[in-house]
């Protein structure tokens, strides 16, 4: 482990990849409520994994941007500044290439699976092969990605001049924005953000965007609704500007007439990443190393990291309570991203952050910790491959007991889940069982060392 690397920040990465994954794979129907996302206004732990994604992602910035920007001794002794223009380029490669990613897990592999009518297990090989191009592709051995890829699009060639019906992806469809498409332009915008500006006048930013936010989606009339008002899933602003900007074809399918991941509900999303940014400016400036048995200066640190702790604790609970307040008059709501919902998740995550830290940095108990270690080691990647494999194991048939074609998540909650627990237990069976499946993957690649980021 790398000197005052904050083991929490890993383990709180891969709390929050877990719990990703886990209510995104559900068995079936239904749940249990604390793994779905609130109906509209509310709050419920499902609400908190993609802000608590965001604030890491500004923890990060403020670490990595940080120590870059730090002045570092040439080869002659002398120090040397970095400027951050020079870190532009890194800033923007890595946004685009997230962005891409969540581009990937919709458009990989480049035809519609159902619409296609050549046989499941030739189409699933044509797939697993883009998939494990993209695998290589993200461990940078471009060779065996290219490869892979050529192999993959000779498949689909095939399957036409085998005289198979092979649908084209539809790109008519294309969702815009997405959960990595979100994180990759908070992560470029947060980024400009810190390299150019102090951390007060960062908080200043941040109230200035939730209070305009606040202001816009409360007072502009939306065009063709008799009433605007944010409890109106259609007759709200940022749903009107989706539609108008995005199109109907471009947003979440789900959603129908607003995009959760949307353009105008990008501007708090923002405030959130700048929340982890602050978070992480205060944790650089403290120490990381645990209390010492007899060495005075490791027992000051000791008592400065507490000192770090309780500043953490303290704001954390200042934002969840400010964001209960704010509810009453801008209820805190996940698909608009409301100015309360990002003072409220802000606050949770300072929370959580400030216990993982308290319980690893600071006392150094890391044994229960050890699965969310591995997860947060490929977080990246398990997103990624998490959810291609749902929507494989979603998309590929068999023959069920009836004779009807099921798809094979179907196939093992019947012949699995079913049989031994009740319809709500076995779905939450099965998505347990799902990310376990992924903690041994996740585990094959940690203990090798092997690290995919962008």
């Amino acid at each position: 482990m790398a000197e005052n690397r904050l083991i929490s920040l890993d383990v709180f990465r891969g709390l929050t990849i877990a719990g990703m994954v886990l209510v995104n794979n559900p068995g079936g129907s239904p749940v249990y409520w604390p793994l779905e996302h609130a109906e509209w206004h509310g709050l419920t732990p499902t609400d908190w994994i993609f802000p608590f994604f965001l604030f890491i992602v500004g923890v990060s910035i403020a670490i990595s941007l940080g120590r870059r920007l730090e002045p570092s001794a040439s080869a002659e002794g002398q120090s040397v500044s970095h400027k951050p223009s020079r870190q532009y380029a890194k800033i923007f490669t890595r946004a685009a290439s997230i962005y891409l990613l969540g581009a990937a897990i919709s458009v990989v592999p480049f035809f519609q699976f159902q619409s296609t009518d050549a046989p499941d297990p030739l189409k699933m090989v044509i797939w697993l092969t883009f998939c494990a191009s993209l695998l290589f592709l993200l461990l940078r051995n471009y060779k065996v990605a290219a490869v892979l890829c050529v192999a993959a699009l000779l498949g689909i060639v095939g399957m036409n001049l085998a005289g198979y019906n092979v649908v084209p992806y539809n790109y008519g469809t294309l969702r815009i924005f997405g959960v990595l498409q979100r994180i990759a332009v908070c992560y470029l915008i947060t980024s400009i953000i810190f390299l150019h500006t102090s951390w007060r006048q960062q908080v200043g930013i941040g109230v200035v965007l939730l209070l305009v936010y606040w202001l816009i989606m409360t007072v502009i009339p939306v065009p063709g609704c008799d009433v605007t008002s944010i409890s109106d899933k259609a007759c709200n602003l940022a749903a009107y500007i989706d539609r108008l900007i995005l199109t109907e074809n471009h947003i979440w399918r789900g959603g129908k007439v607003y995009d959760p991941e949307g353009i105008l509900s990008t501007i708090p999303a923002i405030v959130t990443t700048i929340s982890g940014v602050l978070a992480g400016t205060w944790l650089v400036r403290g120490p990381h190393v645990s209390k010492g048995n007899s060495d005075n200066s490791e027992a000051l640190t000791y008592v400065r990291a507490t000192d770090t702790v309780s500043g953490i604790f303290f704001f954390g609970v200042t934002l969840l309570a400010l964001g209960l307040i704010w509810h009453s008059y801008f209820p805190m709501n996940k698909a608009l991203w409301t100015s309360s919902y990002v003072l409220a998740t802000s606050g949770l995550a300072l929370l959580v952050l400030g216990c993982c830290y308290w319980l690893i940095d600071i006392k150094g108990y890391e044994r229960w910790a050890w699965p969310f270690k591995v997860f947060g080691a490929n977080a990246l990647a398990l997103f990624v491959f998490a959810g291609f494999f749902a929507r494989m194991i979603s998309a590929y048939r068999v023959t069920g007991a009836d004779g009807q074609l099921v798809s094979i998540q179907k196939v093992v909650m019947q012949n699995v889940f079913l049989p031994i627990f009740n319809p709500i237990d076995a779905s939450l069976a099965f998505a347990i069982s799902f990310i376990l499946l992924w903690l041994f993957l996740m585990w094959l690649l940690y203990r090798k060392q092997i690290l995919i980021k962008v």
